[in-house]
């Protein structure tokens, strides 16, 4: 049975099956993320997904950059049918999108290292015990006022690090955005770019095929002049030629004028 697509456009056809082909290739990927246990693996896995995601993407636009292109010689039961078809794909990338999502969660919270869970060392709790017996009242409490200043200056660089960090963080949300919409805009620009490409391709191939005909159509109106040309020629210089037959409108020349009056 032939494709619906096929009847309609051979560039829907093709596309429709690459798109068909990067859907597979989804679903087969996300099942394998979902058997790798290593860490480093599930992560690289997940990135080459990512990338099949972004190719199918493309397609589906060039898919509905085709499909307007087409709306005006297409009838609405055909427009309607191609609509559904594009919104059908798009539905389909957004449930990977979605399952992407929750793989890279999972994936985060499994890097993620608790770096307060940290137990305290018995063996220097019992050699401080042991050192603060053999000090006096004063020495402890100079110990301890020292200590605090020790605490509250390593207090203070701990906030600077988190500010210093926050900051830093910031900027490099911002800068992340700001390169992401810049890439946004590439592909984008890029994807216009090849899909005018493919359209003044099949132009410049219109084109030749026209002029083709119209040499042909040239070169037989040629041979047709040079035909007419040689027997209006052969006419005249020999006209008793009965080979030949008389052109309409070309009369032989008279050889013998029958005068209307007869003076005898």
């Amino acid at each position: 049975m032939m494709d619906p697509l096929s009847a309609i456009s051979e560039e829907l056809a093709e596309m429709d099956g690459q798109i068909a082909d990067v859907f597979r290739a989804l679903s087969t990927g996300f099942q394998k993320l979902e058997k790798i246990k290593d860490v480093n693996r599930q992560s690289r896995q997940l990135e080459e997904l990512t990338g099949k995601m972004r190719e199918c993407k493309r397609l589906i636009k060039e898919f509905d950059r085709e499909v307007k292109d087409m709306e005006i010689r297409n009838d609405p039961d055909t427009n309607k049918m191609l609509n559904e078809k594009k919104q059908s794909m798009v539905k389909e990338l957004n449930s990977y999108v979605a399952l992407k999502k929750q793989h890279a969660a999972n994936l985060e919270s499994n890097k993620r290292v608790d770096l307060f869970d940290q137990g305290p060392n018995d063996g220097f709790a019992e050699e401080n015990v042991l050192l603060a017996s053999s000090m006096t009242n004063q020495q402890l409490i100079d110990d301890g006022n020292r200590t605090m200043d020790e605490t509250d200056q390593a207090i203070d660089r701990a906030k600077k690090v988190v500010h210093d960090t926050i900051n830093v963080g910031t900027e490099t949300a911002a800068s992340l955005k700001a390169q992401t919409e810049q890439m946004s805009r590439i592909v984008n620009e890029l994807d216009s770019i090849h899909f005018s490409i493919k359209k003044a391709s099949k132009l410049v191939k219109e084109i030749g095929r026209q002029v083709a005909t119209d040499k042909c159509i040239m070169a037989l109106l040629f041979l047709i002049v040079i035909g007419v040309v040689a027997i209006i020629i052969v006419k005249l210089v020999n006209p008793n030629n009965k080979d030949i037959r008389d052109i309409p409108g070309l009369a032989p020349p008279a050889m013998n004028r029958r005068l209307l009056w007869n003076p005898n």
